[in-house]
């Protein structure tokens, strides 16, 4: 708005300049002198009205022509949009910051000096109960409610993580604290879930020991002939007891070897990428697997075969051929004398390919089935090793099914039996038809 004290201001000076004039005569001069400022004057009154307007809202571009006032406006405005962009960076960082810290597998905490909740990522509710609205302000001790997290905090001693445990969801979950401070006289907490990690490193120990255990029994035994027949006379021995002591050192060496290719094995499973498959037919694999299974069975078993020959899936032949006779011999060993072991390979209902061997052995407690895949796990330890078992082939069995994007479905009762599947995904699955062409599966009964 123009400023009426400038406007009266200037109105009285023109018209003093007309009294004057007129008393001394002549008019042009003043009119035009007075023309002249009244247009400088409005000219004026618009440019700081239009500064005024602009000043309301300094982040947009001023108007091109603000008279003089553009010596001041100019460096405001550029002042401004250098501020607005510095602080629009600094927004999206923060939000980057934030965003990154929600997407955390562990919880975030942010504390005070005085270890009170400013800030938490959403993984703070599933591991320590943690809800930003509701406990920002809280003391972080009120939350977490473990006495040696108080005492790992207050110690300052924050080199090393604390492990502890803290039920989740209903299960005790093994967690592990770290405290870090920052540079505003704050507190960082960081939690994660390590129980997986933790079973992942019971599992390691136990393959340690369970290896060196399982080659050494074998090596004390051979050691042990070897110092015999070495330390007696020739003649202490008889040639048929020479000849035993010479097959059961050959039998242990034989169980060494099996136990390293066996681990080699399962190194090649983990460590290679499954190449591109082929269309391997079952049957002639189960055939030749159900042969070895009754030789190790010397007709101690009834064995009973359904098994579709036109049905395939895409994989590879080794490997397939390693589960399924792992399977087989493992229905064998577990099976008494006398039992009946049951192989069947067709299509169910969703047209997913079906490898089953069903036993009427010993069954499996349902406490042992999630484990029996673990590297030298054994249900019946004097048992296994006894029928020549590594403890290693449902370990890998369960390598090659994950390599076929398959699943491995057990399902056991004691005294009663098990039964082993392995379920094809119907995408692997190849049926051929009586001209030898072959076609992608459809269920069965379809």
């Amino acid at each position: 708005m123009p400023r009426p004290s400038l406007l009266l201001a200037y109105l009285a000076a023109v018209a003093l300049a007309l009294g004057v004039q007129w008393l001394v005569g002549g008019f042009s001069g003043v009119l035009l002198l007075a023309a002249g400022g009244l247009v400088y004057l409005v000219g004026h009154q618009r440019h700081h009205r239009l500064t005024l307007k602009w000043a309301r809202q300094p982040t947009s571009a001023p108007p091109p022509d603000l008279g003089s006032y553009d010596e001041i406006v100019t460096p405001i405005y550029k002042y401004v949009r250098t501020r607005q962009n510095e602080y629009t960076a600094l927004r999206e960082l923060t939000n980057n910051v934030l965003s990154a810290a929600q997407a955390l597998p562990a919880a975030a905490v942010t504390l005070d000096k005085s270890f009170q909740i400013e800030w938490c990522n959403a993984q703070s509710q599933r591991l320590l109960d943690l809800v930003y609205e509701k406990d920002k302000g809280y003391n972080i001790f009120n939350i977490i409610r473990l006495p040696e997290f108080f005492d790992y905090a207050q110690s300052r001693q924050w080199t090393r993580p604390l492990r502890s445990r803290r039920e989740i969801g209903g299960q005790v979950c093994s967690l592990q604290f770290q405290l870090t401070q920052h540079a505003n006289e704050g507190y960082l907490l960081l939690c994660q879930d390590i129980t997986q990690l933790e079973k992942l490193q019971t599992t390691q120990r136990d393959f340690v020991a369970n290896v060196s255990h399982e080659i050494r029994t074998p090596l004390t035994v051979l050691i042990g002939f070897l110092e015999t027949m070495r330390d007696l006379p020739h003649e202490a021995l008889t040639k048929e007891q020479r000849k035993q002591y010479e097959e059961l050192m050959h039998e242990q060496a034989q169980r060494m070897l099996a136990i390293v290719a066996d681990l080699l094995t399962l190194s090649t499973l983990e460590s290679t990428e499954i190449v591109d498959g082929t269309n391997v037919q079952l049957a002639p694999i189960i055939d030749k697997a159900a042969v070895q299974a009754q030789s190790i069975s010397r007709e101690s078993h009834a064995f009973e075969f359904d098994v579709d020959p036109a049905l395939a899936v895409v994989g590879q032949m080794n490997e397939l051929a390693s589960a399924v006779t792992n399977l087989l011999t493992n229905a064998v060993r577990y099976t008494p004398e006398g039992g009946k072991i049951t192989i069947r390979w067709a299509r169910n209902e969703h047209g997913e390919a079906i490898f089953s061997v069903t036993d009427t052995g010993l069954g499996i407690e349902k406490k042992d089935i999630p484990r029996i895949t673990e590297r030298f796990y054994r249900v019946d330890k004097s048992r296994s090793r006894a029928s020549g078992g590594t403890g290693l082939g449902l370990a890998i069995t369960k390598h090659i099914v994950i390599r076929h994007n398959a699943k491995l479905v057990v399902d056991s009762e004691i005294n009663k039996g098990s039964t082993f599947r392995i379920v094809f995904p119907v995408e692997t699955v190849v049926y051929e038809q009586k001209d030898g062409s072959t076609k992608a599966t459809e269920a069965a009964g379809a």
